[in-house]
C-alpha cells in the first residue's frame, strides 16, 4: 500500500533522487518534421504535454512560447515554436479530439499557445482537475511528483533561454520530463482511484 500526503512537505523533496528520463527526444525544426512527428503522436494512447517560453526579466517585457513539449510512454518530441510558429500539423494535434492530451496548469499553456495562432483545443485533461480525488491538495508538478514517486524533478532549466540557437542537454531532458512526468501522474491517479491502495497522511498547517 503507497502512503502519500494532502500536501508534501517540500524540505524533503531536496533529499529525494532526481527523475531520470530514459527514453527518446527529439527535436522538431521545421514543418515537415511537425507533420511526420504529428501522424506519430495521434496514434498514441496518450500524450503529455507542457510549454515553454523564455523568461522576461525586466518590466512590461513579454516572449511568445518557445517550446511545445509532446511525450509518449517513452520519447518526446520538443516543438520549437520559435523557429516554426504553430503550423497546421500542430493545430491538428491540439484541435484532436481522439487521443487525450495530458498537462497540469493546462489553461495557461493554452493561452500562450493562442497567442501564437488561434485554435479549437482538443481533448485536454488537467491533473489539477483530477489530483483532489484521492485527497491530494498540491499543485505543482515538482510537489505531485515527489509526493507519488519519491523522486524530484529538478527545475534548474526553468529559467533558462528557450530561444537559445540550440537548447542543451540539460534543457532538452527538463522538457521532456515535464510532458512525460504528466503522463506518469495521470496513470498513477487512475491506478490509485479504481484500487484504493493507498493511505492518505493528513498534514496540518503549522
Amino acid at each position: 500500500m503507497k502512503t502519500i500526503y494532502n500536501k508534501f512537505d517540500k524540505s524533503i523533496i531536496n533529499s529525494l533522487p532526481l527523475v531520470d528520463f530514459q527514453g527518446r527526444i527529439t527535436v522538431v525544426l521545421n514543418e515537415s518534421e511537425a507533420d511526420r512527428a504529428v501522424d506519430y503522436l495521434l496514434t498514441c494512447d496518450m500524450l503529455g504535454v507542457d510549454t515553454e517560453t523564455r523568461p522576461a526579466f525586466r518590466r512590461g517585457q513579454n516572449h511568445k512560447v518557445a517550446l511545445l513539449q509532446v511525450a509518449t510512454h517513452d520519447q518526446c518530441f520538443l516543438f520549437r515554436l520559435n523557429h516554426i510558429g504553430l503550423p497546421d500539423s500542430l493545430v491538428r494535434l491540439l484541435s484532436n479530439k481522439l487521443v487525450p492530451m495530458i498537462g497540469l496548469s493546462w489553461h495557461d499553456d493554452l493561452l500562450s499557445l493562442h497567442r501564437r495562432r488561434e485554435f479549437e483545443p482538443g481533448w485536454f485533461i488537467d491533473i489539477q482537475d483530477i489530483i483532489g480525488n484521492i485527497g491530494v491538495e498540491d499543485k505543482s508538478l515538482q510537489k505531485l511528483y515527489a509526493n507519488l514517486f519519491g523522486e524530484k524533478i529538478s527545475k534548474r532549466q526553468r529559467l533558462t533561454n528557450w530561444e537559445a540557437d540550440v537548447l542543451t542537454d540539460k534543457q532538452k531532458e527538463y522538457a521532456a520530463i515535464d510532458a512525460w512526468a504528466c503522463i506518469k501522474l495521470y496513470n498513477e491517479i487512475m491506478q490509485l482511484m479504481a484500487t484504493h491502495d493507498y493511505e492518505l497522511k493528513i498534514v496540518e498547517e503549522e
